[in-house]
């Protein structure tokens, strides 16, 4: 299988008792926290692939909802083996972010990762690595307030 040229970002969530909780995990290489990360395999599609990253990274396997999210950014290929050999000439591949919202809060974790918490925002926000997971969490964190909010509107 070829390393498709992008990445995908998976944030985990979960609304129990009104309450929103997002699940941080720190990786293994770099003890970071951070949300679900991976890249695409071949012709796979970005949601086909984040869908499978976090399977793969998490075990979860029932998602409430799975939807991409407006953030965008680009990372450098340089962070990646054989990246010449892979895409050629590309110096930076697209990050497609995504929000997995989910049943319940068992994780398994793969061996990228030692470690995981499902915390409240601010908690989480704090204790992220990345800017592009900061980011993310910003918008769905807003998605999520602003939606309760036309909700209660109606009722």
């Amino acid at each position: 299988m070829a390393r498709a040229p992008y990445n995908t970002l998976v944030i985990p969530y979960i609304v129990e008792n009104g309450l929103v909780k997002y699940c941080v995990l720190l990786r293994e290489d770099m003890k970071v926290w951070q949300f679900i990360a991976g890249g695409g395999e071949d012709d796979e599609a970005p949601i086909d692939a984040a869908k499978r990253e976090a399977i793969e990274e998490t075990g979860i396997l029932g998602f409430k909802s799975f939807r991409e999210i407006e953030t965008k950014t680009y990372v450098p290929t340089k962070y990646f083996k054989n990246a010449r050999e892979l895409w050629g000439d590309k110096f930076v591949i697209p990050v497609h972010c995504f929000a997995m919202e989910t049943y319940d809060k068992n994780i398994m974790l793969s061996d990228e990762h030692l470690s995981y918490l499902w915390l409240a925002y601010e908690e989480a926000e704090n204790i992220l690595h990345f800017d592009v997971d900061k980011t993310a969490l910003y918008e769905i964190d807003c998605q999520i307030k602003y939606n309760r909010r036309a909700q209660e509107k109606y009722e």
